[in-house]
């Protein structure tokens, strides 16, 4: 059973797991077997398929067979044996009613060798060009199969066959490209864990060394500079942390917070303050933080949040200007607000602002992960609290992070946010 072979540049041999492949890929059309049906009703050929054709292969993919051809899907002829080679030359459909009288094919070697007298095969030829293989029909008996509009429903079945094969293929495109991204997003994210780990250790001793220096000498400068080292390692580590924070958020796994009783949290936070002072002394930091009771909560969570909201407030706010921390509670609630004047927030960029890799700066400063924020309100959240911002060019921009101080609530209800 010949097919035909229309004209195509040479390329590379297909694989037999690319042409395995393919033959799923038609087995998966659930009109084909309805397609071949009425092909074979309408002609009166009791043999169709839809062959999938190489530079070197011819194998059957889907086969209507009432003849006990013997062929089946995944059966291959040998390729010189059919009429591949003139079809592939004319690039045209092959149609013969009756191959002993036909005055082209009466001594052809094919017909005589499958032993058929009427024949149809048309290319299957995908949106891009690409040759596929062949939608054929055969008989022993002869055919009226010359009319055009059995070729033209011939062609029409070809092309519908070849338009659900290219769906096919690109949503197979798609998921696996989706799956290479997924696979590549892992590996990142699994190289980015392991480097900020590996970070650590040489930091720490960098951040010791700084503390030692600013014990030990008494020039003034040489003070400023290892306080400089020390909140510069400080930075350096926190961003680590929001990295690797990130990681591990997008592996799945939920924010790490221990909730425990801590006595002074105004002392903590008092230090993160301090620290951003140190390292910037030549900006103001207003600071009123008076919460003045026990807290439950995770104290080194919270300092980042207030690290995190303090330093997007230097860097974002008016270069010279005032940057204003208050923590207190009220009412059930731990409330720590950062509040900077300068450049408004545009109102359709409030919503974006704690996506991850998100930055937004008028000044142009594109310094920073952009995972700060994101850390921020996904601590927020598994503390069971919220994180909110307002901005406007008369009021400035404040962030208020809203921690439950109920140890009950906490402990029914930990890791979920309340509304605003």
């Amino acid at each position: 059973m010949p097919p035909s072979f229309p004209h195509q540049p040479a390329g590379p041999r297909a694989t037999a797991e690319e042409i395995a492949r393919d033959i799923a890929a038609v087995n998966r059309l659930q009109a084909l077997p309805t397609l071949l049906e009425v092909l074979c009703e309408i002609t009166g050929m009791r043999f169709a398929a839809v062959a999938r054709v190489t530079e070197s292969t011819w194998t059957a993919c889907a086969v209507k067979d009432d003849i006990n051809f013997g062929l089946a899907p995944g059966g291959q002829l040998d390729l010189e044996t059919t009429l591949c080679i003139e079809s592939k030359r004319s690039n045209a459909p092959i149609v013969i009613e009756q191959a002993s009288t036909d005055n082209r094919y009466c001594n052809h070697p094919t017909p005589k060798r499958y032993k058929f007298e009427s024949y149809v095969s048309v290319p299957i030829v995908l949106a891009d060009g690409r040759y596929f293989g062949n939608l054929c029909a055969v008989d022993p008996a002869p055919a009226k199969v010359a009319d055009p509009k059995i070729v033209g429903m011939f062609t029409r079945f070809a092309a519908l066959i070849a338009m659900q094969l290219d769906s096919d293929m690109s949503r197979e495109r798609d998921q696996t490209q989706l799956r290479d991204a997924q696979a590549a997003n892992e590996l990142r994210e699994q190289f980015i864990a392991i480097l900020g780990h590996e970070l650590r250790n040489p930091l720490q001793a960098v951040y010791s060394a700084g503390a030692l220096l600013e014990k030990k000498v008494t020039d003034p400068a040489l003070k400023g500079v290892a306080a400089r080292i020390r909140v510069s390692v400080r930075r350096m580590t926190s961003l680590i942390n929001d990295v690797l924070d990130f990681a591990r958020a997008r592996h799945g796994e939920a924010m790490g917070v221990r909730i425990v009783e801590v006595e002074d949290i105004d002392a903590g936070l008092n230090a993160v303050v301090r620290e951003f002072q140190d390292g910037q002394p030549d900006r103001q930091i207003l600071a009123n933080i008076s919460v003045t009771r026990r807290v439950r909560c995770d104290l080194g969570r919270v300092q980042q949040v207030a690290s995190n909201l303090i330093g997007n407030a230097l860097k974002h706010g008016a270069p010279e200007g005032l940057v204003k921390v208050t923590a207190q509670a009220e009412d059930s609630d731990l409330v720590l607000n950062v509040w900077n004047g300068g450049e408004p927030i545009p109102p359709e960029n409030i919503d974006k602002i704690c996506e991850p890799f998100w930055r937004e700066s008028l000044s142009g400063n594109r310094e920073g992960l952009g995972l700060g924020l994101y850390i921020c309100s996904q601590i927020v959240r598994a503390h069971g609290g919220t994180l909110s911002v307002t901005s406007s060019q008369e009021s400035g921009t404040s962030f208020t992070a809203r921690l439950p101080l109920d140890a009950d609530e906490l402990d029914q209800n930990p890791g979920k946010a309340r509304p605003h």
